[in-house]
């Protein structure tokens, strides 16, 4: 049954089992950890009054700026107003791109209070230019309201949080559009086999992943998303990442029992991936359960939210490099259109595979095309020009053919020239964004392997990688190497080593050269190493990548090649 003092503009009748009452009716709990466990385990999520009075106390909860706008700034700027029926003829602002006002079970005359509350918002909170999911978020807190002026309130708490290090919306395009690169690199490190299926049928990734915070704030049902607010006010804006790689996840899952045994699934307009997308969240219901969906969620081992935070930073200084910092018609560019197939060519690898290597590099270089740096069959099979003609340049795309045809490569995060601060000894640097892979015979990249196995390290504020110390039994000299020590007080790179206390230094081995031979990967041997001529290699497994052989274990090279990342924007 409806609570008279928090059910105001619910339409009751669908609200199905979510109308009945049940479970506990109060909450004693002042402890942080215990609220994020009983909010994940959906302590109040039978009971409407009590979520409703947990959400306020949350909320409060929040620091904000010394000047918020609260229910009595909304009464006084409303005026009159707050007294009349309000009407959905009412315009959103611009900063919303057109994003509706989701019905979650409101009645009709609540989606008219919320462009009411959503306009006031734009008048109080000026410097917000771009927020695509402050109907959703608006029209969630109007179910756990008493009136109009508290769901202002609570939402300009949530507009004005300044806890250091902790994002609740994304308030300016710049944010959001580094937000969807970053889920973007999450969905290719934590769901592989569903970003190769959009790389695969969509003709622009990017344009796919913008609409991820949609499909958790807005085309979510309201059972569904109900309990992903109840998590995401304790934890904040990291459980809204989990659960769109959990809805792709399952999407991924659809389409296989979709597709059956048929064949591999043809390229579509992004267009018709996105509605796709956004027509099988809506229906999730009908095959997912909110506790499924959660469950799902929480099992994905993210990186810390230290570590996503550098992420995001680093995507968004990517684009402030790019000049995009506000919305524009066509702000992005698909990994076709950086690699076009007229303009496009290596001796190695064709315009096709190349776009596939794309589709693993980290978002922030999918508005660059490859530029050719260094080939051996126009600079000639020497160390001394390699570097020549690679340093400078970060990151570098290292493709190798050899004599057998085989082709294999290594994506390098991190300047040739870091090598020098090793001084003379040969010593490994970059960063776990590195990863080597294989074209042919079959297609196959391998990822730090703490990327697939986060228990091997865990999250570390201050300390410095320490210098990698040489296994017992150890005797070649591409496991002999050291750590070059860092400049703790740089920006780091996202997954840079020293946020990262590691089990074992082997595991952290990416890439290291000297005069003598070029390295990708240590730790019980290398997954490359090629000698001084360019001419010799070897490949094993190896601690860092967790690799097998990426080819013969001896190979001749035919050709190499090592591509630079050129601003596609700019050119």
């Amino acid at each position: 049954m409806a609570e008279d003092d928090y059910g105001s503009f619910v339409d009751w009748a669908q609200m199905g089992d979510l109308a009945k009452t049940s479970g506990p009716t109060k909450v004693d709990c002042k402890d942080l950890k215990e609220f994020k466990q009983m909010a994940r385990q959906g302590y109040w999520a039978k009971n409407h009054k009590l979520r409703a009075q947990v959400y306020q106390q949350l909320i409060k909860a929040i620091p904000c700026r010394t000047v918020t706008p609260d229910a009595e700034v909304y009464r006084d700027s409303m005026g009159n107003a707050a007294t009349k029926k309000p009407s959905t003829s009412i315009p959103l602002p611009e900063f919303v791109d057109e994003s509706p006002v989701p019905r979650y079970c409101l009645k009709t005359e609540a989606v008219a209070s919320a462009h009411q509350i959503i306009n006031c918002l734009a008048s109080h909170f000026p410097d917000i230019s771009y927020c695509p999911s402050l109907p959703a978020v608006t029209s969630l807190l109007l179910h756990f309201s008493i009136d109009e002026a508290q769901c202002f309130e609570h939402v300009s708490r949530i507009l004005a949080c300044n806890e250091p290090g902790k994002r609740l919306l994304d308030q300016t395009f710049l944010a959001y559009e580094s937000g969807c690169m970053t889920f973007g690199d999450l969905a290719n490190k934590y769901c592989a086999p569903a970003h190769k299926l959009i790389v695969e049928t969509s003709h622009d990734v990017l344009e796919v992943y913008s609409d991820w915070q949609r499909w958790v704030l807005g085309d979510l049902p309201f059972s569904h998303v109900v309990r992903v607010l109840d998590v995401y006010l304790v934890e904040g804006y990291k459980i809204l990442y989990r659960v769109a790689i959990a809805l792709l996840k399952f999407y991924r899952k659809h389409k296989a029992g979709a597709q059956g045994g048929q064949g591999g699934p043809a390229p579509q307009d992004s267009e018709k991936i996105r509605a796709d997308i956004q027509a099988f969240v809506k229906g999730i219901a009908s095959t997912v359960t909110p506790e499924k969906l959660l469950e799902k969620a929480f099992s994905i081992r993210l990186f810390s939210r230290k570590e996503i935070t550098l992420l995001q930073l680093a995507n968004e200084k990517s684009l402030q490099q790019k000049g995009i910092t506000v919305k524009q018609k066509r702000s992005r560019r698909n990994v076709q259109l950086a690699l076009n197939p007229d303009t496009f060519s290596s001796e190695i690898v064709s315009a096709k595979e190349m776009r596939d290597i794309w589709s693993w590099i980290p978002e922030r270089f999918a508005l660059c095309q490859p530029q050719l740096l260094f080939t051996t069959s126009t600079h000639g099979c020497s160390i001394n020009r390699f570097y020549s003609h690679c340093e400078g340049y970060e990151p570098t795309l290292l493709l190798i053919r050899t004599t057998d045809a085989d082709v294999c490569g290594a994506f390098l995060s991190t300047d040739w020239e870091e090598r020098k601060r090793g001084g003379n000894k040969l010593s490994f640097f970059g960063t776990g964004e590195c990863f080597v892979f294989r074209l042919k015979p079959e297609m196959e990249r391998y990822e730090w392997v703490v990327i697939r196995h986060p228990e091997l390290a865990s999250s570390n504020k201050t300390q410095a990688v320490e210098d990698a110390a040489p296994s017992e039994g150890q005797n070649s000299d591409s496991n002999n190497l050291q750590q070059p020590d860092k400049n703790t007080g740089d920006l780091s790179p996202f997954l840079a080593t020293r946020h990262f206390n590691l089990n074992s230094k082997n595991t952290s081995m990416f890439m290291a050269g000297n005069f003598d031979s070029i390295i990708v990967g240590g730790g019980d041997g290398n997954a490359l190493y090629i000698d001084a001529e360019l001419n010799h290699g070897r490949t094993g497994r190896c601690t860092t990548f967790d690799n097998p052989p990426l080819c013969a274990e001896s190979f001749q090279v035919s050709l190499l090649e090592v591509w630079g990342f050129q601003d596609a924007m700019a050119s």
